[in-house]
């Protein structure tokens, strides 16, 4: 049920106006001044206060400021005797949904209530929304125990909270765009947006365009003015993924930007000012693109302020079985099934892999294991045969050249195939199962 909380000096009126809130159905509570009323604030959840202007303890105007501080999913409407434009213009300043006269206005307060709890809840979701992508990108959704991976966390965990430009380093696949979106989150900019673009994604021109923007008539397509990916990310964070791929022309104009936070729109004559933070990340040895004349040396030193080295996923292997976990719940949630464990035989084989996509490469097997698994148990059987076989060739003694060597990986892909229903291999091979049980047992299938 929805709570009214009314302020007001005036108890017949305060009375009255409750009478009429409850008809509607609302859980009504009254205070008669501001102390009492901040009181019962904090007792209970409210979702719509009505408060007086002219009270014993205070002004309902200044009071409004005090509510949206300790309160702010809440909605507040004052209410006045004497109303004045200047209290009106004040207290919508302040933080209130509205403002009316009473008397005059009292037939506008129950539409009024339904309009500022529609907004009270409004503000409810986007505060769950906020909290849940505050969860997801903080530092403690990192999942993993590995020594590799905590000292990267923990430099990332002291430089978030400054302005400073971050350099990621790391292979393809190790989680560095999770590691950029926490440290904007653990920011003072977390409120503000995060923008991420894939440098290697555009051609040389459509990167301009995308993240710098263009003035309308620039160029033959642009019929209006854009905004670049910098002038969304204002008083935020950008992320540039992959900046090793940069052309050298737009390396000079990210190199403007990073030291005096303005740059030209493509087709502009003016500097456009910008307060952003930069993270950038890359899979390349940046040293060695210099000495090949692909990377400015300048952009090089303002970029990599503070580095972090995001570990590979075969530099963390006792990592793997949480990460798998965590990955299998998710796709078997997505995929309305009931996945509750993984067999030891099953987490030794993806410990021994070498994982050379790290966790992307990782999270793609586990999905892929749960749509085809119909027990609640993940298990060798519904890993890609790749993944098993290499297990198997660095377990065997057979030579590469020899025809058993083949036989043994033909009879293995075929009882992959057949998910081992063996009476099914036995029919594609054609071949009896009494023979094929012999071969399975000589090749320890």
């Amino acid at each position: 049920m929805k709570r009214i909380l009314i302020i007001d000096d005036e108890a017949k009126l305060r009375g009255l106006i409750a009478r009429i809130v409850r008809l509607e159905g609302f859980e009504v509570a009254e205070a008669a001044d501001l102390k009492s009323g901040l009181r019962e604030l904090g007792q209970s959840d409210t979702d719509v206060l009505l408060c007086d202007v002219k009270l014993p303890d205070g002004n309902g105007v200044d009071f409004i400021q005090t509510v949206r501080e300790k309160f702010p999913l809440l909605e507040t409407v004052l209410m006045t005797a004497y109303g004045n434009i200047p209290d009106g213009v004040q207290a919508i300043k302040n933080g209130a949904f509205d403002y009316i006269t009473k008397g005059d206005d009292n037939n506008r307060i129950i539409p009024l209530i339904y309009r500022a709890l529609e907004k009270a809840e409004l503000n409810r979701r986007v505060h769950q929304l906020e909290k849940q992508v505050g969860e997801k990108y903080s530092f403690d959704a990192i999942i993993g125990k590995s020594k590799k991976l905590l000292a990267s966390v923990d430099l990332a965990r002291k430089v978030a909270p400054t302005d400073t430009t971050v350099l990621l380093l790391g292979e393809t696949g190790t989680g560095k765009e999770v590691f950029a979106q926490s440290i904007h989150q653990a920011s003072g900019r977390s409120k503000k947006p995060f923008v991420a673009i894939n440098c290697s994604a555009f051609g040389k021109e459509l990167l301009e365009s995308e993240m710098f923007g263009y003035r309308a008539g620039s160029f033959t397509n642009a019929v209006r003015d854009k905004k670049g990916l910098f002038e969304e990310a204002n008083n935020g964070t950008i992320f540039l993924d992959e900046i090793g791929e940069l052309a050298l022309e737009l390396q000079a104009k990210l190199l403007r930007v990073l030291e005096s936070g303005e740059f030209l729109k493509i087709g502009d004559t003016q500097p456009t000012k910008v307060n952003v933070r930069v993270v950038a990340a890359t899979n390349r040895d940046l040293t060695k693109e210099i000495e090949a004349g692909h990377f400015r040396s300048d952009l090089y030193y303002r970029l990599s302020v503070f580095e972090i080295v995001i570990p590979a996923l075969r530099e963390r292997a006792g990592d793997i079985e949480a990460l798998a976990t965590t990955f299998a719940k998710t796709f078997a949630f997505k995929a309305n099934k009931k996945v509750n464990a993984l067999s030891p035989a099953y987490i030794e084989l993806l410990e021994q892999n070498r994982w050379n996509g790290n966790i992307r490469e990782l999270k793609n097997v586990i999905e892929r294991s749960v749509i085809l698994t119909d027990g609640p148990i993940l298990d060798v059987e519904s890993l890609p045969f790749e993944l098993v076989q290499a297990r198997n060739d660095s377990n065997s003694s057979l030579s590469a050249f020899s025809l058993a060597s083949a036989e043994k990986l033909h009879l293995r892909k075929v009882l992959n195939h057949t998910n081992g229903n063996k009476a099914e291999a036995a029919r594609l091979l054609e071949i009896g199962i009494a023979t094929l049980y012999r071969k399975v047992e000589e090749y320890k299938l």
